[in-house]
């Protein structure tokens, strides 16, 4: 369950685990946001990248709720056997979109060796750079 974090906390009381959820958040978005025409992303590929081996379906949430408003190529995610993973509707439109970009379907999967997108230059989830991340988003409580 998501921590609520009000916005008045001074830095030292805002949970470590709202702070890595709202950094993992950015990472996926961005990520997101980089995957090229004519490639896919998976779920998980896109999870491991921004530093959660294990955040598929936050992924998935995350698409769900900010697509729209930081107008991200949502159909370019799709999941970890080449299928696409949305109800009937959005499937049909998110094939269509990809089959536009160039994307091949085969026996309703895409090959993933084939269209499988790698950021050259992933996001670095070290806990040196979550530190460095901490420091911009929540400076020292003496600058409030």
């Amino acid at each position: 369950m998501a921590t609520i974090v009000p916005y008045h906390l001074p830095p030292s009381q805002v949970p470590h685990t709202s702070l890595m959820a709202n950094l993992f958040t950015q990472r996926v978005i961005e990520l997101i946001s980089r995957i090229p025409e004519g490639k896919v992303a998976t779920y998980g590929s896109i999870a491991s990248y921004a530093g959660n081996r294990s955040g598929a379906r936050q992924v998935a949430r995350i698409l769900h709720s900010s697509s729209e408003k930081h107008d991200l190529p949502w159909h370019r995610v799709i999941n970890r056997v080449g299928k696409i993973a949305l109800p009937e509707g959005q499937g049909k439109l998110q094939r269509l979109l990809l089959e536009e970009e160039g994307v091949i379907f085969k026996n309703g999967r895409v090959d993933l060796e084939k269209y499988l997108w790698q950021p050259e230059n992933p996001p670095d989830t070290t806990p040196e750079a979550d530190s460095i991340a901490h420091s911009i988003l929540w400076p020292k409580e003496e600058d409030f």
